[in-house]
């Protein structure tokens, strides 16, 4: 059996003829595969605005930057992300604060947010960043709702969920990214994402004045449109109007995000079944529980949780299956402890950190992998 990681792309024939043809092409950055693929990811969320960036990290940076958050503002975030989640804010000078997660699904405990919100005074927070965790997508009716109580903006970090979904209080299907809740939204193209390009980001917006922020941030804060510049020397002039960065995304990646994006309900359909036999397998296996799932769910992740996960880490790789842990409480790492933070203060994400376990989940995954897995997992749980 050949080496099996947690998660891997898949590149089609397809998606090279899409970079090659690119390649051939006369734009390499800042051309029009760039806004076809914003179109077309904007249309996939349902989201009426979409601004691709150069990665994940730096849509949540734009995010924070087109929100304004500035030094001695409060944001809360969940432990349980990768760091970029919370770096955003400090990028700006902000600070982060942390909620605890629900230790069945993984996710932000809005409880525990309100109750975070209801001890201090009104205006002490400012935003909040929940996270769409393994694929789960939070209730951001609810996260919402909470927001508008306290006077908070909201960005949904949902690089793990493209396609996924939650019922809202109507019965309704409001996707990842549509907007509806959320201020801003944000994705990654990493290559283990759903929608992989290499390094690549998109934020879905329904705002406006959100949009054309970011538009101008992502570009150095240039504009050349004639309709905003305080002058025009000619059709070479071009005004920096605040300081932005270089947070573009080129023509040859957006154009495999293109190409990936016209199969990834295909990927996503074959990650929920993937799951579904995964949920089936560890039924009869006390020692493994996975978390929650739900029918939005779009499976970035399957994660499940034993008491002896390092030993199961272990044995895996002698296996040549190559899991991971997803993630290392982000108020546990050395730099946010010099800013405060200790062990135990989130005591169920840490709880969670203590026994979670990715294991292999990806479109290309061979029903043959998935037995050898299982099996494997089976063995252990057994000795």
């Amino acid at each position: 059996m050949l080496p099996i990681p947690y998660g891997r792309q898949h590149i089609t024939e397809a998606d090279i003829k899409a970079v090659t043809d690119t390649l051939l092409s006369d734009f390499l950055t800042q051309g029009p595969k760039v806004a076809e693929f914003e179109q077309k990811f904007a249309a996939y969320t349902g989201a009426r605005y979409a601004v691709a960036v150069a990665n994940g990290t730096a849509a949540l940076h734009l995010c924070a930057l087109a929100l304004e958050v500035k030094p001695g503002q409060r944001v809360i975030t969940t432990p349980i992300t990768f760091a970029a989640s919370a770096n955003c804010v400090l990028y700006c000078g902000g600070e982060v604060h942390f909620a605890d997660i629900d230790p069945v699904t993984g996710l932000i405990d809005l409880q525990h947010v309100r109750r975070l919100l209801e001890s201090h005074p009104n205006g002490y927070f400012h935003g909040l960043i929940p996270v769409d965790f393994a694929g789960l997508p939070v209730d951001l009716e609810q996260a919402r709702a909470l927001a508008d109580e306290f006077g908070l903006w909201v960005i949904e970090d949902s690089c793990h969920a493209p396609g996924g979904f939650f019922i809202d209080s109507h019965g309704q299907h409001q996707h990842c990214g549509n907007g509806q809740f959320a201020d801003l939204a944000i994705f990654s193209f990493h290559p283990v994402k759903h929608i992989a390009t290499g390094e690549g980001g998109m934020i879905t917006t329904n705002r406006a004045d959100l949009y054309e922020k970011l538009l101008l941030l992502r570009t150095h804060g240039i504009t050349k449109d004639p309709a905003k510049m305080h002058r025009n020397d000619g059709g070479w002039y071009m005004e920096m109007q605040q300081l932005g960065y270089n947070y573009r995304m080129p023509d040859m990646l957006t154009a495999l995000g293109i190409s990936q994006l016209q199969r990834a309900e295909e990927g996503l359909a074959r990650r929920r079944q993937l799951a579904g036999r995964y949920d089936q397998a560890f039924a009869d296996m006390p020692q493994v529980q996975p978390l929650a799932g739900a029918a939005g769910h779009a499976y970035h992740l399957y994660v499940i949780q034993v008491a002896d996960r390092k030993e199961l880490y272990d044995f895996l790789r002698e296996k040549q299956i190559f899991a991971q842990v997803h993630y290392i409480p982000v108020h546990t790492m050395p730099y946010y402890q010099e800013l405060g933070w200790q062990p135990g203060d989130f005591p169920l994400a840490e709880a969670y950190y203590a026994q979670c376990l990715s294991i292999p989940l990806f479109p290309s995954l061979t029903d043959d992998q998935q037995h050898y897995v299982v099996d494997c997992i089976r063995e252990f749980v057994q000795r």
